[in-house]
């Protein structure tokens, strides 16, 4: 996880990083994961040594551009982008919103007041699977992500940086 380990953390952000980490290691084909704040600020990652310019682990490609302040700012914008669709059109809440390109996919999907997970996955995932952990994740997360939460997670990624 993102942060350089788990002490001084609260037990529901211990658990939260414990759930994303599980996200990346039962889904085949992830890249990379974020937590994203309502205001677009990183809360978790998965992806800690590509913040740091370091080789990924075995196995595993790189994120967008190697980084998790990029998928941060990806997520966001997709998530702001698709939110502004929907006023447009009458849609109500997004729900989820994926981009397919050639060499990869992003998932976003909503936690809560805000709050996205985003997903950037193989161009060969199993699209549906994805899908459906994310939305475990999300039924799993959301009720813990309170504010007070999300406080403690962005600094404790300030405190790493």
């Amino acid at each position: 996880m993102t942060a350089t380990g788990t002490f001084g953390l609260s037990r529901e952000a211990r658990n939260l990083q414990w759930l994303l980490g599980n996200l990346v290691e039962e889904v085949p084909g992830l890249r990379s994961v974020a937590v994203v704040s309502s205001d677009g600020l990183l809360l978790l990652s998965s992806d800690p040594a590509a913040q740091a310019g370091a080789t990924p682990a075995k196995g595993r490609s790189r994120g967008p551009r190697g980084s998790s302040a990029d998928l941060a700012t990806i997520v966001s914008g997709i998530g702001s982008l698709t939110v502004g669709a929907a006023r447009l059109m009458d849609g109500g809440g997004v729900k989820q919103t994926m981009v397919a390109m050639e060499e990869g996919s992003v998932f976003v999907m909503s936690i809560s007041d805000g709050s996205l997970l985003g997903v950037h996955a193989d161009p060969d995932c199993d699209m549906s699977v994805v899908a459906y952990h994310m939305a475990l994740f999300v039924g799993r997360a959301g009720h813990v992500l309170t504010p007070e939460l999300r406080s403690e997670l962005r600094k404790s990624l300030e405190s790493t940086q």
